[in-house]
């Protein structure tokens, strides 16, 4: 059985060497990129299951690593290690395309633990699902692909998340923290931010067909509206 391979990029030698060495002593097969540049090029030479990049580095930061990244690979699954205090960075990290992130100083377990989630996730995707049908929209969940006539758009494994989420909800309102606690495991006021992030981006994704809306019901949550379909 091939090992799942991980790409880390973190300029703090020693933070990268503890990660690479732990990691690997899970089972996983690690390589460790030094800085943004060094990171990507590491990226473009093998296949990777999920990438963990730190957010300030030399050369290249993260936010321009996930950048590249997400233009060659949209189903990757991206973990930002970021400074505690850093809210913008977390938001940033987001919009870049990233699908989590970790705050330092962090346990081995909790990375251990996010590891295991997004690798499962990304393994249950290539099971059978059922296609959706979103107004003129077909949107595969398995495969993270949302397309109709006139696009055809790969999501993030979050972004697909909380459209599935929303679509087996329509019609009710779906709560904020029923979102956070299905999608990201708990419901604290940073990841209530981050969510609308998400939501403004299935609001884009959407907008070609006017019969689909994401209510804001203010303070309460979303509810997914398509006229004509049940």
């Amino acid at each position: 059985m091939n090992k799942l391979s991980i790409l880390v990029v973190e300029d703090d030698p020693n933070l990268g060497f503890v990660i690479q060495d732990n990691l690997a002593l899970q089972g996983y097969d690690v390589l460790l990129g030094r800085d943004g540049e060094e990171g990507l090029k590491l990226f473009h030479e093998k296949k990777f299951n999920l990438c963990i990049l730190d957010v300030m580095m030399p050369k290249k930061d993260g936010f321009s690593v996930a950048r590249a990244i997400r233009e060659q690979n949209r189903d990757i699954p991206i973990l930002f290690l970021t400074a505690k205090a850093m809210t913008e960075d977390k938001l940033e990290g987001f919009r870049t395309g990233a699908d989590d992130y970790i705050t330092k100083p962090f346990s081995l377990e909790e990375l251990f633990c996010r590891i295991e989630v997004f690798l499962k996730r990304a393994q249950s995707a290539s099971a059978p699902e059922k296609i959706i049908m979103l107004g003129n929209f077909i949107f595969d969940y398995s495969n993270f692909r949302l397309a109709n006539h006139l696009s055809e758009r790969t999501l993030t494994s979050r972004e697909a998340e909380v459209l599935r989420l929303l679509f087996l909800n329509r019609n009710r309102v779906l709560k904020r923290e029923e979102i956070l606690k299905a999608v990201w495991g708990d419901d604290d006021y940073f990841l209530g931010r981050s969510m609308d992030v998400f939501i403004s981006k299935l609001r884009k994704y959407l907008k070609d067909d006017p019969r689909i809306q994401i209510v804001n019901y203010h303070g309460v949550g979303f509810k997914l509206e398509i006229n004509g379909q049940n």
